[in-house]
Formats: C-alpha cells, sequence, structure tokens
C-alpha cells in the first residue's frame, strides 16, 4: 500500500530553517500530487503548500509565501519543504499527503482531496 514517512523536523530558533521530507512507496510517486499540510495544538490540519505530479505548478498558504519552498525529486520518490525564515507560530506538526491526479495538471490545497497521509513530523519554533 501507499506509505508516506516524514523526516527533518525538528526544535529551531525564530529566523531559522528547517527541510523537511517526506519519502513515498507503494506507489507510482510520479503520477501523485502532494502536499504539506501543518496541525498547531487545538487547531485543525491546514495547507501548506502542494505541487503537482509534472512539477510545473505550485501553490502556497499567503501565510508562508516567500518563506518556504515545496520541490519534488520523481527519481527518489521523494517531496521537500525547505522552511526559511520560521517563525513561532510556524510551531505545529507537519505532514504530507498524496493524491493521484495524473494526466491532469491540478494543486490539490484541501485535506479532503489527499487519499494518503504521513504519521508527521514535529517542528517547533522558539522564540
Amino acid at each position: 500500500q501507499v506509505q508516506l514517512v516524514e523526516s527533518g523536523g525538528g526544535l529551531v530558533q525564530a529566523g531559522g530553517s528547517l527541510r523537511l521530507a517526506c519519502a513515498v512507496s507503494g506507489a507510482t510517486f510520479s503520477t501523485y500530487a502532494m502536499g504539506w499540510f501543518c496541525q498547531a495544538p487545538g487547531k485543525e490540519r491546514d495547507f501548506v503548500a502542494a505541487i503537482s505530479w509534472n512539477v510545473g505548478h505550485v501553490y502556497y498558504a499567503d501565510s508562508v509565501k516567500g518563506r518556504f519552498t515545496i520541490s519534488r525529486d520523481n527519481a527518489k520518490n521523494a517531496v521537500y519543504l525547505q522552511m526559511n525564515s520560521l517563525k513561532s507560530e510556524d510551531t505545529a506538526v507537519y505532514y504530507c499527503a498524496a493524491h493521484e491526479t495524473f494526466p491532469l495538471v491540478v494543486v490539490p490545497t484541501t485535506r479532503e482531496e489527499y487519499d494518503y497521509w504521513g504519521q508527521g513530523t514535529q517542528v517547533t519554533v522558539s522564540s
């Protein structure tokens, strides 16, 4: 079955950077749109960023535009989230998610559109 495993979370000071990675197995990775979501304690799981299967389209939540960059390596079955200029409000568990969209080039941005999820990785930003 499709499995997603996140890594790269940790504790970082405000203004610092982290790079999250999500390894995907059990699927033809290159046919899936990939997304990142975050969930802070007591809050809903929110959209962060997404990328189309063909790498050609990306979309970001307004709160992370200019600070975060999503990318993918279809040869390595992996998607990444480079997080720069981190703020305390970025503290959350970060999840990657997958949705098969090939041949449509679309960028899903809602939780309901994604079929598969990882277990999450904690990101804590100290102020």
